[in-house]
């Protein structure tokens, strides 16, 4: 089954193909930025499974380690879509919210909980203080760093 999705104003469109994709909750300073909220979901895809359609924009964000990531969003409405990082050319962190149906989706951690909003509660989500290492979850990291 593909999922499907895109930008607030259709400007750019996007397929996933695989669509047992992991996610997880990332509370980073930058993630909460980008995305307006306390947090931000991100599909960890494989970008031999990830097709677009439309030309992003790209802004380049610095993590923590020094190290970039490329931040791609819609130049039109200002969506954000996808985060890559020059490092790890196979997986992108694809933005839940922007998924055409993001209701069959549940994250399986989440991340840089050490960042995240202290009147915040996710319970039911294993949570790592920073970026998860292999022994935290299987789910590896799109960019190696928040």
């Amino acid at each position: 089954m593909v999922m499907k999705g895109g930008c607030l104003c259709g400007a750019i469109r996007y397929e996933i193909a695989d669509d047992a994709t992991p996610s997880a909750v990332c509370h980073c300073r930058n993630c909460q930025k980008q995305s307006g909220a306390s947090f931000s979901i991100n599909l960890l895809v494989s970008t031999a499974d990830f097709t677009m359609s439309g030309t992003p924009r790209r802004f380049i964000d610095t993590s923590d380690r020094g190290t970039e990531v490329h931040r791609e969003f819609c130049g039109q409405c200002g969506s954000p879509l996808v985060s890559r990082s020059p490092a790890r050319l196979d997986r992108i962190a694809v933005k839940a919210g922007t998924l055409d149906d993001p209701s069959g989706l549940k994250p399986s951690i989440q991340v840089w909980c050490d960042s995240a909003q202290p009147w915040l509660s996710l319970p039911d989500l294993p949570s790592v203080a920073r970026q998860p290492t292999p022994a935290d979850t299987s789910l590896a990291s799109p960019t190696g760093d928040r």
